[in-house]
């Protein structure tokens, strides 16, 4: 092969690089996730990296105690970000195949989701639920 011919392929392979790159910023910028809680008072809007970007609260919620209310808005949130989660895999995955970069940004999802919109209720920390002073006066052991 010619040094001519060579430059011509390695352009037209570089060429195709940054088309893939824009194909998937583009879609990246374009995805994000929402869930609503099973009563549709509270929504959550997320962007692809899991930021929160709109929250809705409807007349219901007033009905909440204050701790309730804080647990579905986590609750809603981790969904959304899971759905945002489960669209960017399918948005990388078309790009790139299952690869290597793909392996790469499902290690970016939250811990305990796969991306496949299915929890790993083993990776997952179980949640401490008792009263700060149950808490403070037997707090949990720390291991380094």
């Amino acid at each position: 092969m010619n040094p001519e011919q060579w430059l011509a392929q390695y352009d037209e392979t570089l060429q195709k690089a940054a088309a893939g790159a824009q194909k998937a910023e583009k879609a990246l910028r374009e995805v994000g996730g929402s869930a609503s809680s099973s009563d549709g008072e509270v929504t959550v809007r997320v962007s692809a990296s899991g930021v929160t970007t709109d929250l809705v609260l409807r007349p219901g919620v007033r009905e909440l105690e204050p701790e309730q209310l804080a647990r579905v808005i986590l609750d809603v949130t981790r969904q959304a970000q899971r759905d945002a989660g489960a669209k960017v895999v399918a948005a990388m995955e078309e790009l790139v195949g299952d690869s290597s970069a793909l392996d790469v940004v499902k290690s970016y999802l939250p811990q305990g989701y796969t991306g496949d919109a299915v929890d790993n209720p083993a990776a997952a920390k179980p949640r401490d639920r008792r009263s700060d002073d149950e808490y403070f006066d037997n707090p949990p052991e720390v291991v380094h």
